[in-house]
């Protein structure tokens, strides 16, 4: 898979959370069910901090999904909440690959959204109510208030385990029955305690989230009707054993008053019957034929676009779905027939660029994915990254400074894409230029969270760079690097 990507990043034991797909195979999301997803749900997913400190916030051990598609997409249904929120424009919203509805923020960075959020919101409005509770997070100060909550409800859990191990081993000392089962009573009897406190506590996040979020949907003169109707959805499920409840059920408790408040503030609003814009929803359903087509089975994506559907989303799904099932003559005439309904749309280039590279065609790739470039301003780094990689396949001496020069400002414009620094460690490898070959490969691995092989790069870098250049100071830094575990 290469249009939608997976970037697999290391969590601190060095345990890969996915393996990325390759092209026409469709790697398992991360399910709702599992024992590690579901407990990051309730409260580790606040709590995870960025891997890297020079990287784009990268999480450890969540993976992500990289498609400018979608991540414009998204930064245009963002951009206006985070500026009445007084967020400004560093916020970035990263997409986590699995299937289950959640969002959840870690910082005040990066607002996470997954892949089967934006697959299940049928309308762009349920998504931007989703950004504008979120955002509510960043606003409050949740992550800060939770954490420290964490750490002190840690100390009240060991002290609680410990008057539970006292309290049993004193009940085998002296062959009292009774008491070994106090103990056990009072170790889980402490454990509700905690998560009562701790559901407490993020019930009254939960209710002043909502409130922002309607405060900034207002301020954008947007509706509310998207978020009520996604809590109202996750309010049902109050009644199903936790088991098959979605992770964002799990990390957002709904109560009926809540829901009920918030049904009241939406009402009141001025902007309760705003829709979304027509234009705005036809971008929506086609990134939701897109991630479907890449993410999900291909006899599940033509049951949901059957061949009778002629919509231009259905359309699109069925050619991405014929090309990863390996009908790509079949495909390129599928998209060739998009671009001349729509021949505006820089994704549609870049689809037929992207068929044919991966049909081994990188030359006939070329044209498309310079045309896309171009219709997408001529700055979007991931598609800068698309034509360079290939430009590279055609081993051609010729494009080397052009295929060089992309990579570059991709790499400036997007520290944490670490495909950019490899490509480029490559190009100026063939041009000769080893030292700072090496050191865009350090770069490479350091936005991986290969801490390690990174170091190794920058010190073979740093002994041949010039002294007190870019990118000696780059790989300086890369060797000085402590992880925070170490």
């Amino acid at each position: 898979m290469r249009e939608i990507s997976v970037q697999q990043n290391q969590t601190d034991s060095g345990v890969s959370a996915i393996v990325r797909a390759a092209p026409g195979e469709f790697a398992p999301a991360a399910r709702s069910g599992s024992p590690r997803w579901r407990a990051a749900a309730v409260a580790g997913l606040y709590s995870l901090s960025a891997c890297l400190a020079s990287s784009a916030a990268v999480a450890q051990g969540i993976p992500l999904i990289r498609d400018a598609e979608t991540e414009n997409l998204l930064k245009d249904y963002s951009r206006p909440i985070f500026r009445v929120a007084g967020l400004g424009s560093h916020i970035t919203m990263r997409i986590v690959k699995a299937d289950n509805f959640n969002a959840f923020v870690v910082d005040g960075n990066n607002v996470f959204i997954n892949h089967g959020t934006i697959l299940q919101a049928k309308t762009p409005n349920e998504v931007i109510g989703v950004i504008a509770h979120e955002t509510g997070h960043i606003t409050g100060g949740h992550m800060a208030q939770l954490r420290a909550q964490i750490a002190r409800d840690q100390t009240k859990a060991l002290l609680l385990m410990v008057l539970g191990i006292g309290a049993a081993v004193a009940g085998g000392a002296t062959g009292s029955s009774d008491a070994g089962t106090a103990g056990t009573g009072l170790a889980l009897g402490g454990q509700e305690m905690l998560m009562r406190s701790f559901l407490s506590q993020r019930r009254s996040q939960e209710s002043s989230a909502d409130q922002a979020g309607i405060k900034f949907l207002e301020a954008t003169h947007q509706s509310g009707r998207g978020m009520l109707d996604v809590f109202e959805g996750f309010a049902q499920q109050e009644y199903v054993s936790a088991t098959y409840q979605d992770a964002y059920m799990l990390s957002h408790p709904v109560a009926a008053d809540r829901v009920a408040r918030l049904r009241e503030l939406v009402a009141k609003s001025p902007y309760v019957t705003v829709k979304d814009p027509p234009e705005l929803q036809l971008r929506h359903d086609l990134v939701r034929a897109k991630i479907s087509a890449y993410l999900e089975a291909p006899q599940t994506v033509l049951n949901r676009y059957p061949a009778n559907d002629n919509s231009l989303p259905a359309r699109y799904a069925r050619a991405i779905v014929h090309n990863c099932s390996g009908k790509c003559d079949q495909a390129i005439g599928e998209v060739d027939a998009l671009i001349r309904e729509k021949p505006d749309n820089p994704y549609f280039w870049e689809i037929k660029g992207d068929f044919h590279y991966w049909a081994g065609k990188q030359r006939e790739a070329i044209g498309p994915m310079r045309k896309a470039l171009q219709l997408a301003g001529g700055n979007e780094p991931l598609m800068q990254v698309e034509l360079a990689q290939a430009l590279l396949g055609t081993e051609d001496k010729a494009v080397l400074e052009e295929t060089i020069t992309l990579l570059r400002r991709a790499a400036s414009n997007d520290p944490g894409n670490s495909t950019a620094f490899n490509l480029l460690g490559t190009a100026l490898a063939r041009k000769g230029e080893e030292p700072q070959a090496e050191a865009a490969i350090a770069q490479g691995r350091f936005a991986e969270g290969n801490i390690k092989e990174a170091q190794i790069f920058a010190k073979r870098a740093i002994k041949h760079l010039p002294t007190g250049s870019p990118e000696w100071l780059r790989a300086d830094d890369i060797i000085k690097y402590k992880q925070s575990s170490e």
